[in-house]
């Protein structure tokens, strides 16, 4: 457009995009964060089943604990679904994705909230009643354990990956990464008290061992409610 009276020219503000500028690469990479959800899924719910399946035969507060666990990234494995869902189809611009991102995190931190007081009133329960665990059933769940202490950071750290900021930058892929992180930590936890149940006959340190899973659960909770990743890298940004 011709300007005869030269008059300085003020560029318009451009309002930044969550969403990069290469969307066929974009679009890869969702459908890798679909694959991954989608293993997520399988994964959880087998894992949900034959934890809960195992700590009612075995009495074992702690497992119980760890397959409702899997049952609530279960349900968080299923928000990110509809979050990926709603992008894929093409319908929705950035604003409806990021409401969707929003109230994925929320929902998956009241869940996370949930978990935290039934390990609370479970794990008060037993140290009450004094219930003994099976220990030929927690040997299937120490093996539980041992295919979560492996597997969960693996496919944490592939999430993670897809959800970096130049490629998905996707809040809700990063927090269900940190969904994976806790299990790889819990399946830890899970393997010490059933161990050590199993070997020394401490009946009570399957109740204790939960115990301490309550300030983890509540801080990955708050975290999720308030729409932060929990990393590192997260933290940084918050405090520029």
């Amino acid at each position: 457009m011709a300007n005869p009276l030269n008059l300085p020219i003020v560029a318009e503000p451009t309002v930044p995009s969550m969403l990069p500028p290469n969307r066929p690469a974009r679009a890869a990479d969702v459908r890798t964060a679909l694959r991954l959800t989608y293993i997520t899924l399988v994964w959880m719910t087998i894992e949900g089943i034959a934890s809960i399946l195992l700590g009612v035969l075995s009495q074992s507060i702690l497992l119980e604990a760890f397959g409702i666990d899997s049952v609530i990234e279960l349900f968080s494995a299923l928000l990110l679904l509809w979050r990926l869902r709603v992008e894929t189809g093409g319908k929705a611009d950035e604003a409806q994705i990021e409401r969707v991102e929003r109230r994925a995190s929320r929902l998956a931190g009241y869940a996370l909230y949930v978990l935290a007081l039934y390990v609370l009133a479970s794990s008060v329960f037993g140290l009450l009643a004094h219930h003994v665990t099976d220990t030929h059933q927690s040997a299937w769940g120490i093996l539980i354990g041992v295919v979560a202490a492996v597997g969960m950071p693996l496919l944490a750290k592939y999430k993670l990956k897809v959800a970096a900021a130049d490629r998905l930058n996707s809040p809700a892929l990063r927090a269900d990464a940190m969904e994976a992180f806790t299990c790889g930590y819990l399946s830890i936890v899970l393997i010490v008290g059933l161990a050590a149940t199993r070997l020394f006959g401490w009946w009570w340190l399957d109740s204790v061992a939960a115990l301490f899973l309550i300030p983890l659960l509540m801080k990955e909770g708050r975290e999720a409610i308030r729409g932060e990743c929990g990393c590192c890298k997260c933290e940084g940004e918050r405090g520029h």
